[in-house]
């Protein structure tokens, strides 16, 4: 909900011809706001699927298990990736400036409502930052769900001699669950990459069209969605 009314609310005003409703701390707020909740939602996501897999996965060592049948460790984890992005995205206010007429200035993106400056030697280096952490993310949601699939395909053989003596035609529990884990998969991989892609090409273009901070925004909305 905070992907979608930091970033999809102002988006959507410009979109409509409003422009400059935001003043300097305002857009610093918005974008702050957007790339925490951003980060939030795919940390969790992830800890959500490393927990499920964790859960299936019989090779586990008891002490892991016990561990993350607590609440406790769950809501700690889920505390741990705010304080993190919290601290992380801090630099995100140093970028990011009020609404500019100017369309001559060197490495300035303006978004209608907002601009941001993406120069120096320490944006690189936040990039990149942010990059691994998504990669990261990424990583651990394919590695997690394909642990899981395999499980519980395996688990679906190991069972199918007694289900081949009933006549029921239904799908079993194992075949439902594989493709919501995939469908799940699939779309989270899918949008945060696409997105990813089109924010690197929106601060290495120039002249960029509207359109395409349009279509990058949507596409990023799209998972919270």
């Amino acid at each position: 909900n905070l992907v979608l009314c930091s970033k999809g609310i102002p988006q959507t005003l410009a979109a409509f011809g409003l422009e400059s409703f935001l003043d300097e701390a305002g857009c610093k707020l918005v974008f702050y706001l957007h790339r925490v909740a951003r980060g939030v939602s795919l940390s969790t996501t992830c800890l959500l699927s490393g927990f499920q897999a964790i859960k299936l996965c019989p090779s586990i060592s008891r002490w892991m298990e016990v561990l993350i049948r607590s609440p406790k460790w769950i809501v700690f984890s889920c505390f741990l990736c705010w304080v993190l992005h919290f601290m992380v995205n801090i630099p995100i206010a140093m970028y990011v400036a009020g609404p500019t007429n100017s369309k001559n200035m060197s490495m300035v993106f303006v978004y209608r409502y907002c601009s941001t400056h993406h120069s120096g030697i320490l944006f690189s280096i936040n990039a990149v930052i942010y990059t691994f952490m998504d990669g990261m993310c990424l990583a651990l949601m394919l590695c997690t769900s394909i642990s899981m699939v395999l499980v519980l395909q395996r688990h679906k053989h190991r069972v199918q001699h007694i289900r081949s003596s009933r006549l029921s035609p239904r799908t079993s529990h194992e075949t439902r669950a594989t493709h919501t884990i995939l469908i799940l998969v699939s779309m989270f991989v899918s949008f945060h990459a696409l997105a990813a892609i089109l924010s690197y090409l929106i601060t290495q273009l120039q002249n960029l069209s509207q359109w395409l901070r349009n279509i990058a925004v949507l596409v990023a909305s799209g998972f919270p969605t």
